[in-house]
């Protein structure tokens, strides 16, 4: 990316602080317990994660270990191609998966580089955001020649963080007291994607952000990080922000804005951000599980009461997530359509 430029300067209030000392740790949630009395356990904590954090960590989750380190291997060679190689499947507004170095958060640059890819190829997704408007396109994958085991990989590490996904959705669901597979019936077309990360050394790391702050749209995010670290959290109580602290082999995972309006703000969505560093190179893997493009999202009524009525209105998630990806494009915030503009009036 060569010398830094100012077009990746964040706000002064929005500049990373680094600090000697850990505040305070998310939880770390084996998910390999057998025992009822253990299954209840893990569905306690998720549920109080969600609440407090919105994040949490999982171990011995089942997708298996050579899969995500073979990935992770391709990831850095296809990132370490040059630029030409890389723009062969640079994505554009026509085609939004592919290769990209210019995603802006928040209308400021992020310090990164990434590669898109759909879990199902071909996708459909709305075309417009018009209200008036039904009609759908169709998204397909593009996919480098090299390294040559790319696609394979990919798509085999994607199948599997799906699994892990769908068995988080119904711990989920049985930490709310629903039956397990309450909310499955919103993923039967789902538009999930997947993205490969690589944030390069940066000289002015106390200046610039591998990602700016956001929260994620969809229901949840499964993320797989390395070694080196770099991603934040602001916690749900005062705002504070704090590292996620690397665990071999774990998963990172984060509720997003669908879970926190069907739970009427139970659980809860969290702003999270990526640090970068001087001196060494980050990659990260997250998997994005989003609903079906069809699919109304609103509090779920058997979470609503007199006490507790609805916090949001009704509204398509497609189209949600249409306005938010060609917002992308237009530089604009990521988040120029946000929950908070479907909260319900007081």
């Amino acid at each position: 990316m060569g010398e830094i430029d100012p077009s990746f300067f964040q706000d002064l209030e929005q500049r990373p602080k680094f600090r000697p000392t850990q505040l305070e740790e998310i939880p770390v949630i084996d998910l390999s317990v057998s025992s009822s009395n253990g299954i209840q356990e893990v569905i306690s904590k998720i549920g109080e994660a969600c609440k407090k954090y919105g994040f949490f960590q999982v171990i011995n989750h089942g997708v298996p270990v050579e899969l995500r380190q073979e990935t992770e291997k391709v990831a850095k060679e296809f990132f370490d191609q040059s630029l030409e190689e890389k723009g062969k499947v640079q994505r554009n507004e026509v085609d939004p998966m592919g290769y990209h170095d210019s995603e802006h958060t928040k209308n400021i640059r992020d310090w990164k580089e990434v590669f898109d890819y759909l879990v199902l190829d071909p996708t459909l997704v709305p075309a417009s955001d018009d209200p008036h408007d039904n009609e759908l396109r169709t998204l397909t994958n593009q996919w480098p020649q090299y390294p040559s085991q790319f696609r394979g990989l990919c798509q085999e590490y994607a199948k599997q963080v799906e699994k892990l996904a769908f068995k988080l959705l119904e711990l989920i669901c049985l930490s709310l007291g629903l039956p397990a597979d309450r909310l499955n019936g919103y993923f039967k077309d789902q538009i999930s994607f997947a993205r490969l990360n690589h944030y390069p050394p940066c000289p002015a790391p106390h200046l610039a952000l591998g990602v700016g702050r956001h929260k994620d749209g969809g229901a949840l995010t499964v993320l797989a990080q390395d070694d080196v670290g770099g991603l934040e959290i602001a916690l749900r109580s005062d705002g504070e922000w704090v590292p996620v602290k690397p665990i071999p082999n774990a998963f990172i995972i984060n509720i997003g804005n669908c879970m926190q309006v069907w739970t009427n703000d139970l659980y809860w969505s969290a702003e999270h951000r990526v640090v970068v560093n001087s001196q060494k190179e980050r990659f990260s893997m997250p998997f994005f599980f989003f609903p079906s493009h069809y699919v109304q999202i609103k509090p779920l009524d058997e979470l609503l009461n007199q006490q507790n009525p609805p916090k949001y209105e009704e509204f398509n998630w497609g189209k949600f997530f249409a306005s938010r990806n060609r917002s992308d494009y237009k530089k604009q915030e990521k988040e120029n359509i946000q929950i908070d503009h479907f909260k319900a009036s007081e």
